[in-house]
């Protein structure tokens, strides 16, 4: 029998062909799994439907429960300032507010624990949409100068598990980009596409007693801001802390719990860390972005440095920079006198370290309204 050399190629090529179809249509597969599981995912987690009952002392939950009392306040019809933070943020509204008569203005908080100006960004974005919502917008900030120290902003997924609700699909990139490491990049680009690796935790939970989460949602949403605006504070203080900054030996006063020791320890054994220019370089991008937001809006951004703690270390470093006072230069920023809330870094003002008490809060609020006329000037409503 004799084969033409035509039906040898046509052979020889008939398997390369098959495998060629095989592998497209595993490709198909695979695509359309992938396409599949987004669409699953987004359904649920991409809509309103699963942030609205997210656990309330979860990190997402907490932001959310905040977005959800300040978007459902009703509106005062005066001139009003949301002042933005991380919980060092001393703010009790109803005490700025019972200045009104005299400053003009009306305040809310809008801090959120743990957050930092990235999540400051898409907070806003969301709370004021129009950029005409407020007069002002207040951001407190721990310092006025660039310290860089072993907490990395940049590159903390916290923020991830933060904002994770406030994510847009058009933010993906960006926001995953942003993060420093590649481990945390592909970790925040992995959660902010498919939202349910974010929330994984979270659904367990909701989903062993679902009942009782969804009971729990709505009484913090029906009561949490009534009781958030009361609020007034922690009575404990650090009265009888000493240090002697020569050799570093603290001196407690009887009774004071040990969390709170270790933490004064952290602050004063804390080395002095190499200074890159990243705490800078975070935060000319992420409060630049808001900044740019805001360049054809009345609403003025405004910083204010908090106070700095009663235990204040002796300068270890040269800080290489001052981002917030160079983008107090922009149109529409105003830059607060950085020795304010000087006279409030003291011992009986401040539950641990960090954190004001109720006492210290309450003079912090008071400052900070008659601050806030001072600098705005006379209250006026947003575009008039």
């Amino acid at each position: 029998m004799t084969v033409s050399r035509g039906e040898i190629i046509a052979s020889a090529d008939q398997p390369a062909g098959t495998a060629s179809r095989s592998r497209l249509r595993v490709c198909g597969y695979c695509l359309a799994g992938f396409l599949l599981w987004f669409l699953l995912d987004a359904a649920v987690f991409r809509s309103n439907l699963y942030p609205s009952i997210l656990e309330p002392e979860s990190s997402a939950g907490n932001c959310e429960l905040m977005f959800w009392n300040e978007t459902h306040r009703k509106p005062s019809g005066l001139p009003e300032v949301a002042v933005i933070g991380n919980s060092r943020l001393p703010l009790l509204p109803r005490i700025s507010n019972e200045l009104t008569a005299q400053t003009g203005y009306r305040f809310a908080n809008a801090g959120v624990a743990g957050s930092s100006p990235r999540c400051w960004y898409y907070l806003v974005r969301d709370l004021d949409p129009t950029t005409r919502r407020y007069a002002a917008i207040a951001f407190a900030v721990d310092d006025y100068d660039d310290e860089d120290t072993w907490w990395d902003d940049a590159d903390s997924l916290l923020d991830l598990y933060k904002i994770i609700a406030r994510l847009r699909l058009s933010d993906v990139l960006e926001f995953s980009r942003s993060f420093r490491s590649t481990e945390n990049r592909w970790l925040a680009f992995r959660g902010s596409l498919f939202k349910g690796f974010t929330y994984q935790r979270d659904l367990y939970a909701f989903l062993r007693r679902p009942k009782d989460r969804v009971a729990n949602v709505r009484w913090q949403r029906r009561e949490s801001a009534g009781w958030i605006y009361d609020y007034n504070g922690e009575a404990r203080s650090l009265e009888g802390i000493s240090v002697d900054w020569a050799t570093r030996k603290i001196t407690y006063p009887a009774g004071l719990p040990q969390p709170q020791r270790q933490v004064v320890e952290d602050i004063v054994q804390r080395p002095a860390f190499p200074q890159t220019g990243r705490l800078g370089a975070y935060q000319r991008f992420w409060l630049g972005k808001i900044i740019d937001r805001y360049r054809n809006s009345d609403t003025r951004i405004v910083f204010l440095r908090l106070p700095r703690g009663p235990i204040r270390r002796p300068d270890l470093v040269r800080k290489k920079s001052s981002s917030i006072r160079e983008l107090a230069s922009r149109r529409n920023v105003i830059l607060c006198d950085e020795h304010a809330f000087d006279s409030l870094e003291r011992l009986e003002l401040f539950m641990d370290p960090m954190h004001m008490n109720g006492k210290g809060m309450r003079a912090f609020s008071e400052i900070m309204a008659g601050l806030m006329a001072q600098t705005l000037g006379p209250g006026r409503k947003p575009g008039s």
